[in-house]
């Protein structure tokens, strides 16, 4: 394989729940606001697989011809790494703040497994919480 490319498939799904800090997002809802804020994302991954931000890297989001999420980590015009979302066993998104991170980070877990035993399956470290509408946290950019 090559180092400079990893390729890793993720598996997740939407459930329709409420928004609130501290609770659950559905994930359709959930990918549709993270696609507006890319750039403010810090880390994403799997229990095995991290992509860690750095300043030479910027985030892309898309979808694959079957409509799956796609992450990507790029430098310049090269693939540094990228996660492929298969939507179908995520049951919701949990948002909590990072705890012992940085002040105002918050970790999305997109949480998987059955009602009864439920456990993150990926995540996003996000360098601020979640908003509905607009307004974006003063000092970051997209």
């Amino acid at each position: 394989m090559d180092a400079r490319r990893a390729r890793v498939r993720l598996y997740c799904a939407a459930m329709s729940v409420t928004v609130e800090t501290g609770t659950t997002i559905a994930f359709d809802r959930f990918w549709l606001w993270l696609r507006h804020h890319a750039n403010c994302i810090v880390r994403a991954g799997t229990v095995d697989t991290f992509l860690h931000d750095q300043e030479a890297f910027h985030w892309h989001l898309d979808e694959d011809a079957e409509r799956n999420p796609v992450v990507q980590m790029i430098w310049g015009k090269l693939l540094v790494g990228e996660m492929v979302l298969d939507v179908r066993d995520v049951l919701y998104v949990e948002a909590t703040p990072e705890e012992g991170g940085e002040p105002d980070q918050f970790l999305f877990e997109l949480v998987g497994g059955s009602k009864e035993e439920p456990y993150a399956v990926y995540h996003f470290l996000v360098a601020h919480g979640f908003e509905e509408e607009g307004g974006h946290p003063a000092g970051l950019k997209h």
